[in-house]
C-alpha cells in the first residue's frame, strides 16, 4: 500500500506511451498487468480496464503521481482512478454530472457517482486518506466552471463521447486545456470508430470518433498552443483484437464492440498544455466550430 510518503516500486519499465488505440498486446504487457493488481481489478481482456491502466500509466510516465500534484478528473463515476492517485499524494478534484441531469441508465448501473463515499477503494487507498486528498463537485463538462485552473493533470475515461455531438466532445478537450497550468498534462480516452473513417454516429447519447476527428482534434489543439502525443491507429491482431463483443455484450473479451452498425475500441489521447492561445483567423471559427 502506498501512503503518500513511502513510494513502493512502479511498474516495469516500457517504451513511453503515446496516442493509441486499445489492444490486447497492451493489455497484457507487464506494466498494464502492474497497474491492473495496483487498481485491485481483476485481470480481463476488457477495455474499461485497458483505460484505466493506459491513463494511469501515462501519467506516471510524465511525473504526474507524486506528493502535492493536483489533478481534476471529469465523469469519474465509480472508477478507482481517483483513489489510485490519492494514495501517491496527489490533490484531487473529482467531478461527475448532478445525477439530476445524468442519465438513469448510468445511477441503475454504478457508473455515476454523487459523492465522495462512492470513490472510496480500500485496497487501494485508505479511506482516511482519500478523504483528505480528494473532493468531489457536480461538474457538466459542456459548462466547465471558469475556477477549475491551475491543475498539473486532467482525465477522463471514454466521457466525452457522451457530450451530445462530435463537435462538443471538441469543444470540450478546448475547453479542458484552460484547466492545466504550462506544463500540465490531460490523458483522455474516448470511442473509436474501427469500421468507417467516412460514417459514424455524430449525434447523440453516444457519438464515436473516427479518424479524421481525433486528428482535428488534435489540429484544434497545436493551434491553442497545446503539444499532443503522435496518434498510433494500429488496433491489433491478437486474438481478443479480431473478436467484436456483440449485444447485450457478455463481456469475457470486450476490446472491441458493436455499437449499432458500427465496431469501436477505445482510443487514448495524451496532450501536454502549453501558453494557451487563440487561434488566429477565420480557420478557428468556420470549420472547427461546426458539430460535427
Amino acid at each position: 500500500m502506498l501512503d503518500g510518503c513511502s513510494l513502493q516500486a512502479g511498474p516495469p519499465a516500457a517504451a513511453r506511451l503515446g496516442s493509441c488505440a486499445c489492444t490486447q498486446h497492451q493489455l497484457e504487457s507487464p506494466n498494464f498487468r502492474w497497474w491492473a493488481q495496483r487498481l485491485g481489478e481483476p485481470f480481463r481482456l476488457h477495455r474499461k480496464l485497458w483505460e484505466f491502466c493506459y491513463i494511469a500509466q501515462a501519467l506516471h510516465e510524465r511525473g504526474m503521481l507524486a506528493p502535492g500534484k493536483r489533478g481534476l478528473g471529469f465523469a469519474v463515476g465509480q472508477e478507482p482512478l481517483s483513489a489510485l492517485f490519492a494514495s501517491y499524494g496527489c490533490e484531487i478534484v473529482a467531478t461527475d454530472l448532478h445525477p439530476e441531469r445524468s442519465d438513469p441508465g448510468w445511477i441503475t448501473t454504478n457508473q455515476h457517482a454523487s459523492s465522495i463515499e462512492q470513490l472510496q477503494r480500500p485496497s487501494v487507498c485508505p479511506p482516511d486518506l482519500l478523504r483528505q486528498r480528494v473532493t468531489f463537485r457536480f461538474v457538466d463538462m459542456n459548462d466547465i466552471p471558469a475556477d477549475l485552473t491551475g491543475f498539473d493533470f486532467v482525465w477522463s475515461a471514454c466521457s466525452f463521447e457522451h457530450l451530445g455531438s462530435l463537435g462538443r466532445g471538441r469543444r470540450f478537450l478546448r475547453r479542458m486545456a484552460r484547466c492545466l497550468k504550462p506544463g500540465g498534462v490531460a490523458v483522455h480516452t474516448t470511442e473509436f470508430n474501427v469500421c468507417s473513417n467516412f460514417f459514424t454516429l455524430w449525434r447523440g447519447n453516444s457519438v464515436i470518433y473516427r479518424r479524421r476527428d481525433l486528428e482535428k482534434i488534435v489540429l484544434e489543439l497545436r493551434e491553442l498552443g497545446h503539444t499532443v502525443e503522435p496518434l498510433n491507429f494500429e488496433t491489433g491482431n491478437a486474438p481478443a483484437d479480431l473478436h467484436i463483443d456483440e449485444p447485450p455484450y457478455p463481456q469475457q473479451t470486450h476490446l472491441k464492440l458493436r455499437l449499432r452498425r458500427f465496431v469501436t475500441t477505445s482510443f487514448g489521447i495524451i496532450m501536454q498544455a502549453g501558453q494557451h492561445r487563440e487561434p488566429q483567423g477565420w480557420s478557428h471559427w468556420l470549420p472547427w466550430r461546426r458539430a460535427g
